[in-house]
């Protein structure tokens, strides 16, 4: 039944990569509008249907399903070719969503040159590095704050866009020195661009909050990256650039915080991440590289080896203070078939002390001990055709309603392998 005027929110609730994708493509088919709050093709989706893998990364997940329309609301960073090739993609696979997209006059445009800024970034900070997809996320916000950089509904008074651009770019071309870029060719791919996508182009904010006030549409917001990511709550600096929690859907589509009336936690049945930074519970040893092996933890947007470690319940706990969830999707429970026995890191300590709270600090958290507590597991055991919660080792239904109790948020989804009806759904 379509959940009518309601506000669904789904997020990432470790360092991303948890398998936000499959849940909101199976949840879609009963809401009206799904949308996008924040980042831009730094996200990797991945669904899996009837042997057909379909990747997203700017456009939501949920098009696969032909009543859906999506929405791209104005704390997204869009790269236009990006976004085509993606279109011209699902096209090319029988799924025509052109005429469902929305994106939002005030959504700022990710130039090539935002990625080439990115590599060059990373490139000064040597070994500081941060470990960024390299997609141009950091430089477009970071124009965005600067307020030199060009919004989606620029494209439609194109005289002065020209002019426009090349006073974004001067910024950058004086701090990094003239790298090569040919301004002539890119002004005349948006001309191009502006054509096609004018359609698409709107007032988000008052489509979205007239849809659920005066139409009774039921809104699904897709999450990018994760708690741990965010740039205020995240381990910073190696986190994105913008807010990626619960607080970032108000601010990037332009909705009252009492519109929300729910928010799942997408958690990874173990945990993982991408890139640089802390990671107390990293395994680096043969059961991190079975959990990376059996999990298939390579990234959607970069293909890189995500590292991967024990779940991390006092991290849980934490992303739960920030963004209030009503209801957890725990993914890939079939991946720890592989192990004897299983822990849980339940709480940090340095110097001898527990930790009152989730530190700051990069060096508090780099020198954290984790206590773990130990539990039993279902080695050899095939769950991935299981359906019903009951039908599930015993040693599995305890490690869910163990995490369940840690976190103090129900389970109410349980992923047991990578296609659309591996799941199970727990009343």
């Amino acid at each position: 039944m379509k959940p009518a005027g309601d506000v669904l929110v789904v997020l990432g609730a470790q360092w991303g990569d948890e398998g936000k994708g499959k849940l909101i493509d199976i949840l879609s088919k009963d809401y009206d509008i799904l949308a996008r709050a924040a980042g831009g093709a730094n996200a990797g989706h991945t669904i899996v249907v009837d042997d057909n893998k379909y990747a997203f990364h700017l456009l939501p997940s949920g098009l696969l399903h032909p009543h859906v329309k999506a929405l791209i609301g104005n704390g997204v960073v869009l790269h236009v070719p990006k976004f085509m090739h993606e279109l011209n993609g699902l096209l090319d696979k029988g799924v025509d969503a052109a005429p469902r997209i929305r994106i939002s006059d005030r959504c700022h445009l990710l130039f090539d040159y935002h990625q080439i800024v990115d590599g060059l970034r990373e490139v000064e900070r040597g070994k500081a590095k941060i470990g960024t997809t390299g997609r141009g996320i950091g430089p477009c916000y970071s124009s965005k704050a600067n307020r030199t950089n060009m919004r989606v509904g620029d494209l439609r008074n194109f005289r002065a866009f020209p002019a426009a651009f090349r006073r974004s770019l001067a910024s950058k071309h004086k701090r990094f020195h003239n790298f090569d870029y040919d301004v002539r060719k890119e002004i005349a791919k948006y001309y191009e661009y502006a054509k096609q996508l004018e359609p698409c182009i709107t007032d988000t904010v008052t489509m979205l909050n007239q849809g659920i006030v005066e139409k009774n549409h039921a809104v699904l917001v897709e999450g990018a990256n994760a708690a741990l990511l965010d740039i205020d709550f995240g381990t910073y600096p190696f986190v994105t650039s913008s807010n990626c929690t619960a607080g970032g859907v108000c601010t990037g589509l332009g909705i009252p915080p009492r519109a929300i009336t729910d928010v799942i936690a997408v958690v990874k049945a173990y945990t993982t991440r991408v890139g640089e930074g802390p990671f107390p519970t990293e395994l680096n040893d043969h059961l991190g590289q079975t959990l990376q092996k059996e999990g298939h933890e390579y990234g959607t947007t970069t293909a890189r080896p995500r590292r991967c470690g024990w779940l991390d319940a006092f991290m849980l706990q934490y992303t739960h203070s920030i963004n209030g969830y009503t209801e957890i999707c725990l993914t890939k429970l079939d991946v720890l078939s592989h192990f004897e026995t299983l822990k849980i890191g339940v709480a940090y300590s340095a110097r001898g002390r527990r930790m009152a709270y989730y530190p700051a600090s990069l060096k508090t958290l780099a020198e954290a001990q984790v206590e773990y507590i130990e539990m039993p597991g279902w080695k050899g055991v095939d769950i991935t055709n299981v359906r019903h919660f009951e039908q599930l080792p015993i040693a599995a239904q305890n490690y869910v309603l163990k995490i369940e109790q840690l976190v103090n948020v129900p389970i109410k989804y349980i992923g047991v392998g990578p296609s659309r009806d591996a799941i199970i759904y727990r009343q």
